[in-house]
């Protein structure tokens, strides 16, 4: 149970409210914004909170149990610090929130009502709907290692080893042909081989992207010329000329550990566990399930 100030017990006693919503939002990139459904700003713990945002909110939806509580934070895209765009370009995403209920006409008078993160937004073409859950939500994430047969490891981190900074692992470019929304040619990638750079990293240097990071679903070299493939096409639209930074990328198995990255001792994955064929397999004469080492 919550304990209040007293003034703003007090103030909630009366009857008569002067109450409004605020909410502050922390995105990843440190960014703090502050939004209220009041229709004049408020000031309070140094965050301006906006108004007539277009925010409003739904009932605060909370149980005993462990299961995620949420809240819909839904509004139109009337602020110009909530742009289409940022939410499109993932900017939003498990942004940590505070919920405030704050007396309007006295911001020392306030609750926090909960902390949480944005979850899923729903947008439409005017509109979007921003889920506030929990902080229930971190206990459905899953927390240390997985017993498989490929790598656990980011490339490139300190379990792996890897120093991407090498140059025989990251290569520079531009942008020659755009292909696709998410294929182009890139030029100034001619010592490396076809598929070097599949399941990497591309950064865009220059451009309407720059600054932003996008994975690498294919490399191909036709002529001296590299045609990459990325896992999905850019919010921001690629103009020619755009200049990108690319790192080496891993499928995670043991054999391309060994083979491309000579880093087979800090492999992190189990290659030797029993696959899906050992357990179809039946007893027969000639060896399968006769007691023998797999």
């Amino acid at each position: 149970m919550k304990s209040l100030d007293p003034t703003f017990q007090a103030h909630l006693d009366e009857g008569t409210t002067t109450l409004c919503w605020c909410w502050r939002i922390l995105r990843a990139d440190g960014m703090s914004l502050g939004f209220t459904d009041h229709d004049l700003a408020l000031d309070f713990d140094g965050t301006g909170f906006e108004p007539e945002s277009g925010l409003t909110a739904s009932e605060i939806r909370s149980g005993t149990d462990l299961s995620v509580d949420a809240q819909d934070a839904e509004g139109v895209l009337s602020s110009d610090r909530i742009t289409e765009i940022d939410i499109l370009d993932g900017r939003w995403d498990n942004a940590e929130v505070e919920v405030w209920r704050v007396n309007w006409v006295d911001p020392g008078q306030r609750a926090l009502l909960r902390r949480g993160a944005i979850g899923q937004i729903r947008r439409g073409r005017l509109a979007f709907v921003a889920e506030v859950r929990s902080l229930a939500h971190v206990l459905g994430q899953t927390v240390g290692r997985t017993f498989q047969a490929s790598c656990d490891a980011a490339l490139g981190d300190f379990r792996c080893g890897v120093g991407l900074e090498d140059p025989a692992f990251k290569g520079t470019g531009s942008v020659v042909t755009i292909l696709r929304d998410r294929a182009v040619r890139v030029s100034g990638l001619t010592g490396f081989a076809a598929g070097w750079f599949a399941h990497g990293t591309l950064e865009w240097t220059s451009g309407a992207n720059a600054g932003r990071i996008a994975e690498v679903l294919g490399h191909d070299a036709t002529d001296g010329i590299a045609i990459l493939t990325l896992l999905e096409a850019p919010v921001r639209e690629i103009a020619e000329s755009d200049a990108i930074t690319i790192r080496a990328g891993c499928d995670k198995r043991i054999e391309t550990c060994g083979a491309k990255f000579a880093n087979t001792a800090n492999f992190r994955g189990f290659p030797h566990i029993p696959g899906q064929d050992a357990v179809l397999r039946y007893a027969t004469k000639d060896g399968g399930h006769e007691g023998a080492v797999l």
